[in-house]
């Protein structure tokens, strides 16, 4: 069962991660997360392919999503 992408923008990708918008970036050009489109501003990312931030019930500290698997094959930049 193939489930459908979930298009995110940039910055909804980077408040779901809990990190800035330049790893989002990042992780898609290494291959990490699938990206949709291209040139500025028209750009998607699935939402399926990121990791989610959490929550602290207790502090509210926020912990950003683990960094997804390189492809194999791949490095990081």
């Amino acid at each position: 069962m193939t489930s459908e992408p979930l298009l995110v923008t940039e910055d909804m990708a980077a408040e779901y991660t809990g990190r800035p918008g330049v790893t989002i970036r990042r992780w898609a050009h290494e291959g990490r997360i699938h990206r949709h489109g291209s040139g500025r501003g028209r750009v998607r990312y699935d939402l399926w392919s990121l990791p989610r931030k959490t929550r602290d019930e207790l502090t509210g500290e926020i912990t950003p999503g683990a960094p997804p698997p390189l492809p194999e094959g791949r490095r990081a930049a």
